[in-house]
């Protein structure tokens, strides 16, 4: 395969970098594994979480704020779901727990998806190109939906335990690997593959891309983008639903305002990865993910601001992100 000469390789060195950095100052080996193992599984579900306002911000150039309801949605659904399927969640059999984690998955991405449709068409639909009205209005739609889980699910804390082959961690050497965070990493990792190969390699991937540089020459061609843009909104409003489960796994319990408070550390890996692009989307949530594990394990007063200084730090190095969309 011949390897693209123009592409830029420079921020894919941040995330092994930063890891080696911190390495002297956790002083041990296998801490430094545990934490590193930590912050890559906790990347990867902020990745999954904010691919989807990524698709939709770099293609539509839309500013959903309201992307914490399809989080919180996806994770109340799968409380509903593996609940119902507890003799599954249970048995100490991995294959069982899958059978049970793949529907709850599955259903989460499907309700989070058919929820973006309304949301599409009742919030975002009349404010396009209106950046501010975009953000007042979808945050204000963010809050209507939490209000609405609150009279479906109640408003306390609800547990989300992890299924039983799925606690506990895997023991190299003197380092512990939570048996849960390699699954998250293993299903971030298909979640970007699957994008890039759609968004590059597929019909529908490059009518998108394409409707996003001239829409009329596209629609001259008889396809109707609004249509595909509204399937690129549903897209990535289930693919917050699938990452809704798979944090409300990691913290093992949602409340109804668990989306807002995600929202934060969405929008620093956005806007690190370049308003838009996926691969500095991934690289941005990974980094982000490193970067709460080290510092809350070095200095834990100081763990909030980090991500924040981060972003501050390679914004001064690139000002549009490590790879900014060219018709930003």
């Amino acid at each position: 395969m011949k390897l693209n000469v123009d592409f830029d390789w420079k921020p894919l060195a941040l995330v092994p970098v930063l890891a080696l950095l911190a390495l002297p100052a956790v002083g041990s080996g296998s801490t430094w594994i545990t934490l590193t193992v930590a912050g890559l599984a906790m990347g990867m579900i902020i990745f999954i979480i904010a691919s989807g306002l990524t698709l939709v911000f770099g293609l539509m150039d839309v500013l959903n704020f309201g992307h914490g309801v399809f989080i919180a949605l996806g994770a109340f659904v799968a409380t509903t779901v593996l609940g119902s399927m507890n003799s599954f969640t249970t048995a100490d059999s991995l294959w069982l727990n899958l059978v049970a984690l793949l529907p709850a998955m599955l259903v989460a991405m499907a309700v989070a998806g058919a929820l973006g449709w309304v949301f599409e068409r009742l919030i975002i639909r009349p404010v396009y190109g209106m950046h501010l009205k975009q953000i007042l209005i979808t945050m204000g739609g963010m809050i209507i939906g939490e209000e609405l889980i609150k009279v479906v699910w109640g408003p306390e804390q609800i547990a989300l335990p992890l299924p039983e082959s799925l606690r506990g961690s895997f023991i190299f050497g003197d380092a512990a690997v939570e048996k849960y965070r390699l699954l998250a990493v293993l299903v971030g990792v298909a979640v970007f593959a699957a994008m890039v190969w759609t968004l590059n390699r597929t019909k529908v991937g490059l009518l998108v891309r394409a409707g996003v540089q001239d829409r009329e020459m596209v629609e001259s061609l008889g396809y109707r983008i609004r249509q595909l843009f509204i399937g690129v909104f549903v897209v990535g409003s289930a693919l917050a639903g699938l990452g809704g489960v798979m944090w409300g796994l990691y913290q093992q319990s949602v409340i109804p305002q668990m989306g807002a408070q995600v929202n934060v550390l969405i929008f620093i890996v956005i806007i690190i990865g370049g308003l838009g692009s996926t691969t500095g989307a991934l690289i941005g949530a990974l980094l982000v993910g490193l970067m709460a594990n080290y510092t809350g394990f070095l200095a834990p007063k100081v763990a909030l601001f980090s991500n924040i200084a981060l972003m501050v730090a390679i914004l001064l190095w690139r000002p549009q992100g490590v790879y900014p969309v060219t018709n930003r």
